[in-house]
């Protein structure tokens, strides 16, 4: 439900599209879950990485594998992106789900960035030779073999998400009617993970 904008929100400097739909009482364990749903739900997202002189640079990228809050990628390290974690290591991924507008960000540090890491075989599949094409000399096959074959492991420490409550038609009700009374829409819950609960998820192998 629409909720009204009151003065200690304007006098503490306080967003209130995200104070009204902030989090603080689902379990932890549960908002984990729930991130993970929605992610694997996407399967791919964008990527970002620091290019020097330039800034933050995003490009799509599809998840090989998710191992509880951190992202395995397989890519060519003949792109540029290899250049920018070679700089910088800080990474950042973050996924949209257009139909309900549900998003995930994810920021890190990129803490592998190998050809030879015994996982690339493990999480290799059919189709990903598609975006690294084969020489025909049999070393740049596109397989997982292939020297220009590296795996990106991104390494969570902090993850903020929103979650959809609302169906399609109760979204565009809620942001109608909170446009025309001045009032502030609710339509979904605004979560964070911290550095600490993720950790604590490894650890736990939530």
């Amino acid at each position: 439900m629409v909720k009204p904008l009151t003065q200690d929100e304007v006098d503490n400097k306080v967003d209130p599209s995200v104070s009204t739909q902030w989090d603080e009482t689902t379990p932890i364990d549960e908002q984990f879950k729930e991130m993970y749903k929605i992610v694997d739900g996407l399967k791919g997202g964008l990527l970002t990485t620091i290019r020097p002189g330039i800034g933050p640079t995003s490009r799509a990228m599809a998840v090989a594998k998710r191992v509880g809050p951190d992202f395995l990628f397989l890519a060519n390290n003949h792109s540029e992106k290899f250049k920018d974690l070679k700089s910088d290591k800080t990474a950042q991924v973050t996924f949209q789900n257009s139909s309900n507008m549900d998003w995930v960000s994810v920021s890190g540090e990129a803490v592998t960035i190998s050809n030879d890491d015994p996982r690339i075989k493990q999480i290799y599949s059919k189709g990903v030779n598609a975006w690294f094409g084969d020489l025909g000399d049999g070393v740049h096959t596109g397989m997982p073999d292939d020297p220009r074959m590296t795996l990106i492991e991104v390494k969570a420490n902090y993850i903020t998400y929103w979650k959809s409550t609302a169906s399609l038609p109760g979204f565009i009700k809620e942001v109608g009617q909170a446009s025309l009374t001045g009032k502030v829409a609710d339509t979904g819950v605004n979560r964070r993970l911290t550095d600490k609960d993720i950790q604590k998820a490894r650890d736990s192998g939530l």
